[in-house]
Formats: C-alpha cells, sequence, structure tokens
C-alpha cells in the first residue's frame, strides 16, 4: 500500500504512515518473544500488528505515524552499533526480571554509567543526595543531536512552562516547532516494588542500542529523563534483605525496617510538603530546570487482584485539574492498555480504585503544574520470586471500581485466570507500557508542547466558565495574603520555602497595599454538603496590608498548584452499595496553610496598580529566613533552634518487627526541629523500667491487633508485651512522661483501664467517616500544653479518635495506684468541625475529647486523639508536642 500523508492539526507538519500496520519496536517484540514459545510468539505480534491500530483508532490516527523531519533525521545520522553498547546481562550477569535475581543500587548506578560512556544517545546527570548518602541520578535519553544540545531544551521548556517569557505568537510556533517532548519515567519509589528499578536498565538499553525506525522517531522527537529510582536507600535495603532471605522461609517478604530512613511508603505522600532530600532533588528537577509534558511514575500493586492498572482513573477528579489534562492521561492509559493487552497480556484494569483527587503523590503532583501525569500498578510477585496466584484468590479480590478480578467487565474485558506469576511479567508490561507513552509523546510531539504552552496560558489569564458565571455574584480571590508578624515564624518560612521549590511565585511586599481580603471557609448547606464561603469585611474601605507580608497572586502559570493548596477541599460525600462510605485513594484534605498553622486571607481586590507595588519575588527559603531573622540553611543540617528545654531525655519507641511510617515521621520531626532522642525497642522497654534512662517516651501511632477497649493480644501488634507494659507503667508512676499519639493510645487505655474512652470504636462508616481531614480543636489554653496555641486551632484527623471520660479506672498492674485526675486540653470543636476534606456523621464528634492529659503516680500520660505530626505536615500542632515534652520532671 503507498504512503498516506497527514497533516498535523496544530503544528502543519506532515506525518507520514508507511504501512497500514504497524511493525512491532524491538522492546515490545522481545517482551513477547521472552515470555512465549517462538510459534505462540508470531501468532501474538501477528495479533498485534493488526489488532492494535484498530483498538486506538479511535483515539489516535496510528500509532506509527512518524514526522517526515524524523525520516530525514534517520537518513542522516549514523546508525549506532548494537555491539558497542553494554547490555544489562553483559554488565550484571543476569538479565533484569530474571526470577531470583535483583541488582542492587551501585550495580544499577554501574550500568548506566557504563551505558553513559558508550553510548552518545545518553547522558547521565546527579541530581542530588539521598538521606542516607546515596547519590542520584537521573539518565537524559535521546538522539545524539539532541543530547548534544541539551541546554538549548531546557530552555525551550522553560519558556513554554511560563508564556509571560514568550513575546509572540511567531515565537511561540517557532518553540514548538523546535522542541521536543520532554517525558519523565520514574521507577520504583517504593522499593519494595522493586521490578521497575530492574527494568530502567533494560529500557535505557534498548533506547541506546536499536535502530529500528520507531526507536529512532522517539529518539528524534522526545527527551526521556530516566529515574531508575528516587529512593536508592530503599533499593539498597530492599535488595540486602532479598538476598539474605533467599532460600529461606522469608524469601520474598519486604524488610522489617522502613525502606525509606522516614517515610518509608510515605515517600510518595511528600510532593507539595517537600520535606524529604530526595522530593526535593526531583521537584527541583522537574518544576525548577525542565518541565516535562509527561510524567510516569512506575508502581506495583497487591499480587491477587488485576495484573495491571492504567489509567485513566477513578471519580472522583480534583476541581482544580484542567479537563483536557485528564483526557490526555486517559488516551496515554488507553494505548497502553490496549498495546499491553494486544502482547497477549490478561487482567487489565482501568477506571478503578485509584482518583486524581488527592495532591501529594509523584503522579499527582504534575497536574498542578499543567503535566501529563500517569501511574501504573502492576500485580507484585514475591520480591524477584515468583509468585502463584489461585481463582479462589482472585475471586476474593476486589476494589472499587471492580467486584472480582475474576469478572469481565467494560473496564476489565479480559480477566486473567490466575497461575503463576513472575517478575518478568511485571516487566514485559512496564517496558510495553513505556513504550506506549514514548511513542505517543514522540508522534504528537507539537501537540504535547502546545497543549503544555495553553495550559500554562490560561492559568494566567484564565477566561470565565459556566461555573464562573453562577457564582458571579460571590467574592472570587485574586491572590493569597500570608500577613506579615503572625509570631509563626518558622512555619512561615516552611511553608514559603515548599511552595517556592516547587515553582510557585511568592511575594515580599516591600511596601504596604491596601486590599480587601477574606476568610475562607466550610460552610454546611441545608442538604447537608459543604461549599467554601469567602466572608469579607467592605466597610470602611481596604484596609492597610503591612510591609513585611507575603502575597501570592494566582495570575501565575500554576495557579491551580496555589488553588489546590489554599482553598479547603470539599470532598463530594461518597457511598458504597451496602451504604459505606467508599473509602478515597488517600485522603481527603489537605490545606495547607490550615495544617501549618498560619493565617491567610484570601485577596478579593486591591486599590494599587500594579505598576506602584513594591514586590520582592522570594527564591527560596532563606530569602524568608533572612526577613524574620532566622538563622539561614547552609547545609543538610536544619537551622531551626530545638523548642525543648535543655537536660530533657526523650526516647522514641521503634517497632523493631515492623516498621512504622508514623515512627518514622517522628524522627524526621525530632531531627528537623533539633531536639535529642533515642530510639528504643521493644525489648529495651522489657528489659528494665526507663526511667532511669527517659524523662520522656514517645509512643508514636500504631494501631494494635487487639480493639483499644478490649482485652486481647496487644502486644502482637505493636511488639510491646505484658512486661514492657508494667515497665512502662513504672516508668509514669515514677514520674516519667508517656506521650501517645492516636493509635497508640488505645492499648494503654485498654491495659490500663484509663479514664477514657474512644466514642468512634466500632462505628460503621455509615455513621461516622473522616479519611484524612482536617477539623477544628477549642483549645484550653490556659493549659501548659497549650502554651502559644491558638483557642481554635486546626488538627489532623485520619481515621482517628475522640474520646469521653470514663468512670474511675482500676489498678495497673502491680503499680500502686489511687484515683487520677484527668485534664482536657483540646476538644473537637462543638460547630463548624470540618475545616477541610471529608466529615460524614460530625455529631458523634462535636465536643468530644482530642488531647488529655491524665496523673498517673508521680508521673503523667499525654494522648492525642489525633496525630500531631501528621507525615510531618502538620506543623501547626507540633507546639503540643513540644509543651508536653518541657513540662515533664
Amino acid at each position: 500500500m503507498r504512503n498516506r500523508k497527514f497533516d498535523s492539526r496544530v503544528s502543519g507538519e506532515i506525518f507520514i504512515e508507511p504501512q497500514l500496520a504497524p511493525v512491532m519496536s524491538s522492546i515490545e517484540t522481545r517482551c513477547v518473544t521472552s515470555r512465549l514459545d517462538r510459534k505462540g510468539a508470531g501468532k501474538i505480534v501477528r495479533f498485534y500488528r493488526y489488532f492494535a491500530p484498530t483498538a486506538l483508532g479511535i483515539l489516535i490516527l496510528a500509532a506509527s505515524i512518524v514526522p517526515r523531519s524524523a525520516e530525514a533525521q534517520r537518513r542522516a545520522q549514523t546508525a549506532a552499533t548494537a555491539s558497542s553498547i553494554p547490555s544489562p546481562r553483559a554488565v550484571l550477569g543476569f538479565n533484569p526480571g530474571d526470577d531470583r535475581t535483583i541488582a542492587d543500587w551501585k550495580q544499577i548506578s554501574d550500568y548506566f554509567a557504563r551505558l553513559d560512556r558508550a553510548s552518545d544517545r545518553v547522558e547521565v546527570r546527579n541530581i542530588g543526595t539521598s538521606t542516607l548518602g546515596r547519590t542520584m541520578f537521573a539518565a537524559f535519553i535521546s538522539a545524539p543531536e539532541n543530547i548534544r544540545s541539551l541546554e538549548n531544551y531546557k530552555t525551550i521548556q522553560a519558556r513554554l512552562a511560563d508564556p509571560r517569557k514568550v513575546t509572540s505568537n511567531a515565537e511561540r510556533d517557532q518553540l514548538i516547532r523546535d522542541g521536543k517532548t520532554v517525558v519523565v519515567i520514574s521507577c520504583s519509589i517504593h522499593s519494595t516494588e522493586i521490578v521497575a528499578s530492574q527494568m530502567s536498565m533494560q529500557l535505557a538499553y534498548a533506547l541506546a542500542s536499536e535502530n529500528d525506525p520507531d526507536t529512532l522517531s522517539i529518539l528524534h522527537n522526545t527527551i526521556l529523563i530516566l529515574i531508575p529510582s528516587p529512593n536508592p536507600d530503599g533499593v539498597d535495603i530492599v535488595a540486602n534483605n532479598y538476598r539474605k532471605t533467599l532460600g529461606t522461609p522469608q524469601e520474598g517478604n519486604g524488610p522489617a525496617e522502613l525502606y525509606h530512613y522516614y517515610a518509608g511508603h510515605d515517600d510518595n505522600r511528600d510532593w507539595f510538603m517537600i520535606n524529604l532530600k530526595e522530593t526535593k532533588a526531583v521537584t527541583r528537577l522537574l518544576w525548577k530546570e525542565w518541565f516535562p509534558e509527561i510524567v510516569y511514575d512506575v508502581h506495583q500493586q497487591g499480587s491477587n487482584g488485576s495484573r495491571f492498572f492504567v489509567p485513566p482513573f477513578y471519580d472522583p477528579p480534583n476541581p482544580h485539574i484542567a479537563p483536557l489534562l485528564l483526557r490526555q492521561v486517559g488516551l496515554i492509559g488507553h494505548k497502553m492498555a490496549a498495546d499491553v493487552t494486544a502482547a497477549g497480556f490478561k487482567g487489565i484494569l482501568t477506571n478503578a480504585l485509584y482518583d486524581t483527587w488527592w495532591h501529594g503523590g509523584f503522579r499527582t503532583a504534575p497536574y498542578f503544574h499543567n503535566s501529563v501525569g500517569i501511574l501504573t500498578e502492576a500485580a507484585s510477585a514475591r520480591i524477584m520470586s515468583p509468585s502463584n496466584v489461585t481463582r479462589e484468590q482472585l475471586a476474593r479480590s476486589g476494589t472499587r471500581g471492580m467486584r472480582s478480578a475474576m469478572e469481565a467487565t467494560t473496564n476489565f474485558p479480559d480477566p486473567w485466570p490466575g497461575g503463576a506469576w513472575h517478575p518478568r511479567d511485571i516487566m514485559q508490561m512496564e517496558l510495553i507500557a513505556s513504550h506506549a507513552a514514548l511513542s505517543l509523546a514522540s508522534n504528537y510531539r507539537a501537540d504535547y508542547l502546545r497543549n503544555f504552552y495553553e495550559l500554562s496560558r490560561v492559568a494566567i489569564s484564565p477566561k470565565p466558565t459556566d461555573t464562573d458565571a453562577k457564582r458571579s455574584e460571590e467574592p472570587r480571590a485574586v491572590a493569597y495574603l500570608i500577613a506579615a508578624g503572625q509570631g509563626r515564624d518558622e512555619n512561615v518560612s516552611k511553608m514559603i520555602g515548599a511552595l517556592v521549590e516547587q515553582g510557585v511565585e511568592v511575594y515580599r511586599l516591600d511596601k504596604e497595599l491596601h486590599a480587601i481580603t477574606g476568610t475562607q471557609m466550610l460552610r454546611k448547606l441545608p442538604n447537608g454538603s459543604q461549599q467554601i464561603n469567602i466572608l469579607t469585611i467592605i466597610a470602611g474601605g481596604a484596609p492597610e496590608v503591612p510591609a513585611g507580608s507575603y502575597i501570592v497572586f494566582l495570575n501565575q502559570p500554576y495557579r491551580q498548584n496555589v488553588l489546590a493548596l489554599f482553598e479547603p477541599q470539599v470532598y463530594p460525600d461518597r457511598t458504597t452499595a451496602t451504604g459505606e462510605a467508599e473509602r478515597p485513594y488517600d485522603v481527603a484534605g489537605w490545606t495547607l496553610p490550615m495544617m501549618m498553622g498560619i493565617e491567610t486571607r484570601a485577596v478579593m481586590s486591591i486599590n494599587e496598580p500594579a505598576n506602584e507595588r513594591k514586590l520582592t519575588l522570594i527564591n527560596n527559603e532563606n530569602d524568608v529566613r533572612r526577613d524574620l531573622a532566622l538563622p539561614l540553611w547552609t547545609s543538610d543540617k536544619s537551622p531551626i533552634a530545638n523548642p525543648v528545654k535543655p537536660g530533657i531525655r526523650v526516647g522514641i519507641y521503634k517497632n523493631s518487627r515492623a516498621g512504622n511510617m508514623d515512627e518514622g515521621w517522628t524522627r524526621y520531626v525530632f531531627d528537623t526541629f533539633n531536639v535529642p532522642f533515642q530510639s528504643l525497642s521493644e525489648t529495651t522497654i522489657a528489659a528494665e523500667n526507663p526511667r532511669a534512662k527517659f524523662e520522656v517516651i514517645v509512643l508514636p501511632s500504631e494501631q494494635t491487633r487487639a480493639a483499644p477497649d478490649e482485652s486481647g493480644d496487644v502486644q502482637a501488634g505493636r511488639g510491646i508485651d505484658e512486661v514492657g507494659y508494667r515497665n512502662l507503667a513504672r516508668f509514669v508512676d515514677d514520674g516519667g512522661t508517656l506521650v501517645c499519639f492516636d493509635g497508640s493510645c488505645g492499648g494503654l487505655i485498654s491495659q490500663w483501664k484509663l479514664p477514657l474512652k474512644n466514642v468512634l470504636q466500632g462505628v460503621r462508616s455509615s455513621d461516622f467517616y473522616c479519611p484524612g481531614s482536617i477539623l477544628r480543636l477549642d483549645v484550653d489554653t490556659s493549659d501548659p500544653i497549650a502554651r502559644t496555641m491558638s483557642k481554635d486551632t486546626d488538627a489532623y484527623f485520619i481515621n482517628s479518635s475522640a474520646f469521653e471520660l470514663t468512670n474511675t479506672p482500676r489498678p495497673v498492674f502491680d503499680a500502686p495506684q489511687t484515683p487520677w485526675p484527668t485534664k482536657v486540653i483540646a476538644r473537637y470543636a462543638k460547630e463548624n468541625v470540618l475545616r477541610s476534606g471529608w466529615l460524614r456523621g460530625d455529631d458523634r464528634i462535636k465536643d468530644k475529647i482530642a488531647l488529655a492529659e491524665v496523673t498517673m503516680g508521680k508521673g503523667r500520660i499525654v494522648l492525642f486523639a489525633f496525630r500531631p505530626q501528621h507525615r510531618g505536615q502538620t506543623w501547626g500542632t507540633l507546639p503540643f508536642i513540644w509543651n508536653a515534652i518541657n513540662g515533664s520532671k
């Protein structure tokens, strides 16, 4: 058949379709033939050739179309010889993805270093240092002439990301003609999801060595930034544990320790707070330097469900994500799903479980930077050992959007029947999905660049929408104000620093302004739903905004990011078929100023015209610290002054049998605030009364297996046995202070018969549900633990607790007891308790105890019904912790 020409609907470039059926890329061919015998592979290849373009015809012209400029480039380019490029097998001694093999970070780094030296298509750049000191790097992969001009393409991306830097439509069009689609593929941020880090070497090798037309087109039209793992420490933790347990009954289990030193699995919950060194490094790469059009975050999920989840995502969507981005996500996801299905894989799932509501993950951050964020989740093996999944296990596996892993539906048309599941199965799907994203990025290069530019342009000068028309009588914010003189300088510095790190523009007022401002809050409507209201006071004219305040304007490229972080979230009340609350993927609310304990106001209008405003752009957190006379960051060590009195010895309980993310975040907070502490295990607690070594012991939130208000084997979950509880009781009775966060309170209430009861214990989610939301506390500021706190304080509630007082308690073990007094320090508010997120059944929590102190012998127990240091993000409630420690004897 003769070649056909197609004109790009945006750029005017001519695309060539050389034949009706696409030729499989070498990546995909190797994936299929390594999985099937030769005869079966031939059938799959033929099926793929003719089925894939038909399945995608509704969505795209054809996956094989390539620009004429790429065709000319291929004729001019000197073909790379595969023999000169080291294969992963030649370097590692095994093929990535082979059963019971694993490459650690040193081996992965060594392979990419060799690839960098051998191929002019690859340039490896260091991007930072991990928490434990390992080098982080990214491999830039593209055509040799693109690699030689990386700085030029980085400049083009920066200008497309900010249309204010583009002076005319002609200049815009030239940038689009000259630019390349920048694609980020990041692997194994969750280190037990290890296969992608191994896959990264195979993907890089294929792109560096192959010379088929499809690969050359991808190299010409795209720049791939491949991150083998943004958590190199975790790669080694998992690799070392896997090798140690290989051939033992523990083979295939994850490590007992957190696979990120502080965050564990929560290292992918840090993408707006930017606490971790790894997050900082990648955020700088993406949103300060390269501004990618597509970000693909490669993950694994549980073993017994679908084999591969790809977008589109499940509801609800975040209202601040552009509809165009959601459509582009769906386009890439359907391309991935069709290609993986065409290669013979079953069990491919879309439109289920994972949603786009939450802000804070690697693949959600791009939406708020005008980029496409893609997540895939492959069914896990047992680290790098094969697993066997039965039909019965699959039949029992279900989630929102998938009733059963054995039931065919429109979004899950071909269930997997069960059987052996190997790491190589995972790797093959990830390679095909990566190729699908890269091929679309190549074939629609101009479209991706233009859409990226247009989303940024609209953010700067948004057009009114139908929703805006309906709200035309409501006050609308044009900026957010962080007023001077709040007294929480460290919090202000941290919040502004985090905003600037992710590319948000923040200005200092060098001269006062006059503005109409208002307070944003949630109000319950008569039908029980919530809406955001802005309460303003206009009488008397626009009040003065003092110099030294900070302002965040909305007319900037990352407008949607500002709105997503400053507005209260209103999560829709979603119910399952059984009447229970439908659980969101992560949390429901995260309004940043509320979590930071900082007062911000929405600015509706400013009297002074733009040319009369005296403003200074903030470049980094140190700019704010200079303004506020705080010590500066000069190294990785935090400059924050220790808020705890000298001489108080603090121990933080660390489960030696299983990593606890809340414990990790507790250590992070203490290290950030330079509070000295020692970790102590259940063995240490059981060995002796800890009072001789500590004045304070902190128990991070950790659920026990037994219900908090029932008897049972509580130590099975937390690791502290009965002897340990006796020693903790003696510790308190001898004058020690025990500080308990959220889930750790239940075990103590049960074991020691404390005069508190969790009123939410056992309540069905149809009656009460609050999954990661911000609630208002009513604080007794006369209590020493509430010193410096506001009477109205916001706290983070994530399926947490609410207490009420009970009768006089019984004795604790053999420690002599008398009835002890209990002080209530904070209660959940009586009215308007929900500040951001989702709260069902607020009557059950109103006016209930959120923070209490129980006196026991010479000591005391401080019980938080919530997590005051949640994910290192809730700086507004950290003073409760420091005050509780400082009140120790």
